[in-house]
């Protein structure tokens, strides 16, 4: 899916980010965002976001956002293992 946003231009000087990294940062925080809100699980967090799961580890750690490990979480690492 695809869609369009208008945002200020400053939105790029705010966030520190390139022009042409702004989908992929905006990405990132919706995935964040959802995995928060318990929306979403880590793996489905990274998905959207196009990061490994230690990535997005890494990224929720970095923002103090607690992880909750649930049963759904371990079977997808076990399918990974497999």
């Amino acid at each position: 899916m695809q869609a369009t946003l208008d945002l200020p231009s400053e939105i790029v000087t705010v966030c520190k980010v390139r022009q042409k990294g702004l989908g992929k940062f905006l990405k990132k925080l919706i995935a964040i965002e959802l995995f928060r809100e318990g929306v979403v699980s880590i793996g489905k967090a990274s998905e959207i976001a196009s990061v490994s799961r230690n990535e997005m580890m890494d990224m929720l750690g970095e923002r103090k956002i607690p992880i909750h490990y649930t049963v759904e979480d371990l079977k997808e690492d076990l399918k990974t293992l497999e």
